[in-house]
C-alpha cells in the first residue's frame, strides 16, 4: 500500500490526480491521498451543476467549480477542509459500503476524544450534525472512496454557496434539503491545526497498514495528470456542460439519493432523457439507461417493463423498480 500527501490546493488539479491515482496506477492495491482545496465546490458526477450551485455568488468570490468522477452531492472545500481518499482492489455489489471506509476517520477523532458515528447513507456525525460526506466511484475489481472532513470550514460560505436555486419542479418533486453541518475543530478538548489532523489520520492509517509506504510521482506521471486536469477536469464542457432544455423535469428523492429526470416526450414516446442526482452506480455511464428509453411510450407500466431487461441497480444503487419507475414518469 502507498500514501500520497498531495501539497496542491488547486481543485481541479487535485480531482484529476486522484482520478490519475483510481485508474493508472493499478499497480497498487491499495492507496490512500490525503489533500486540500482552494475554495471550491466538488459536484457529483450525475449532477446538473447549474442547479446545484449559486452562480452569482461563487463568480463574486471566485469559487472553483469542478465535477468529481463519484455520484453523490454537492460538496464545498476550503483551506481548512480535509479530504481523504482510499482506493483499494476489491469487488463490488450492488450497494456500497460507506462504513468499513469511514472507520480510519471515526478512530481518529475518537483518539483526539471525540465520539463521530456513522448514519443514514454516508455520512459521518457529531452529536448528530454532519461532519463529513463520502461517495464512491467504482471501475471494475476497484473502489475509490473519498471524504471531505469539516475541520474549521467557513460555514457561512458553505451555506450561501451552495445555496439552491428555487425549484422548477412540481407535482411529486421534492426540493432538495441541506444537512445540517459543523466543524470538528469545537469539539476537539484539545485544539490542534488541520496539517497536525491531517497527520493524525495518516498515523492512523499507517497503523492500520503497516507496510503502507510513501509515494512520489515521476516527471512523466506529473506531466500526465497536468494534462488530464487540462483537458478533462479544467474545461466547462466537463465541470457544466450545457444545461439541459427538456419537455419534463421531475425531481425526486428516496433513501438511495436524489434523481432529477428530464425528458422531452413526444407523441407520448420518450425522445431524449437525461438522469442527474446525488444516487451512486458501479456503473456512472448512464448512456444504456437513457438509450433503452428513447422510443418507450412514456407510461408507468411500459417504463417499467423496458427498465426490468437490464440491471439497473448497476447505474442506480439501491433502487427499487418501482422507485426508478416513480422517479421517471410517476
Amino acid at each position: 500500500m502507498i500514501y500520497i500527501v498531495n501539497k496542491s490546493t488547486k481543485p481541479d488539479y487535485n480531482i484529476a490526480l486522484e482520478e490519475y491515482c483510481f485508474k493508472r496506477l493499478l499497480q497498487h492495491d491499495k492507496i490512500f491521498i490525503l489533500w486540500i482545496n482552494e475554495p471550491a465546490i466538488i459536484v457529483g458526477k450525475h449532477q446538473n451543476t447549474i442547479e446545484e450551485i449559486n452562480p452569482e455568488y461563487v463568480k463574486e468570490h471566485g469559487i472553483h467549480v469542478v465535477r468529481r468522477i463519484s455520484g453523490g452531492g454537492a460538496v464545498y472545500h476550503d483551506l481548512n477542509n480535509l479530504n481523504y481518499t482510499i482506493i483499494s482492489n476489491e469487488d463490488k455489489g450492488a450497494d456500497f459500503d460507506f462504513r468499513s471506509f469511514s472507520k480510519p476517520v471515526i478512530d481518529t477523532l475518537a483518539e483526539l476524544g471525540v465520539k463521530a458515528e456513522f448514519t443514514g447513507r454516508n455520512d459521518l456525525v457529531i452529536d448528530g450534525k454532519k461532519i463529513c460526506g463520502n461517495a464512491q466511484a467504482y471501475i471494475p475489481g476497484r473502489v475509490m472512496h473519498h471524504g471531505c472532513l469539516l475541520f474549521n470550514t467557513d460555514l457561512t460560505v458553505l451555506s450561501k454557496a451552495l445555496e439552491v436555486p428555487k425549484d422548477k419542479i412540481e407535482s411529486k418533486s421534492v426540493k432538495s434539503v441541506r444537512s445540517v453541518v459543523d466543524n470538528i475543530l469545537p469539539h476537539l478538548p484539545e485544539k490542534i491545526t488541520i496539517n497536525e489532523f491531517a497527520d493524525k489520520l495518516l498515523e492512523q492509517m499507517k497503523t492500520r497498514f503497516p507496510e503502507m509506504r510513501g509515494y512520489s510521482f515521476t516527471e512523466k506521471e506529473l506531466a500526465e495528470i497536468e494534462q488530464l486536469r487540462a483537458t478533462k477536469f479544467g474545461t466547462w464542457e466537463w465541470n457544466y456542460g450545457h444545461s439541459p432544455k427538456f419537455g419534463i423535469e421531475r425531481q425526486s428523492r428516496f433513501t438511495a439519493g436524489k434523481i432529477q429526470v428530464f425528458a422531452d416526450v413526444k407523441n407520448a414516446k420518450i425522445q431524449q432523457i437525461r438522469f442527474y442526482g446525488t444516487f451512486f452506480g458501479n456503473n456512472s455511464d448512464l448512456s444504456e439507461v437513457e438509450n433503452l428509453l428513447v422510443g418507450v411510450r412514456y407510461t408507468p407500466e411500459d417504463v417499467r417493463e423496458a427498465l426490468s431487461t437490464i440491471g439497473f441497480n448497476h447505474y442506480f444503487a439501491g433502487f427499487s423498480l418501482d422507485e426508478l419507475t416513480e422517479a421517471i414518469v410517476g
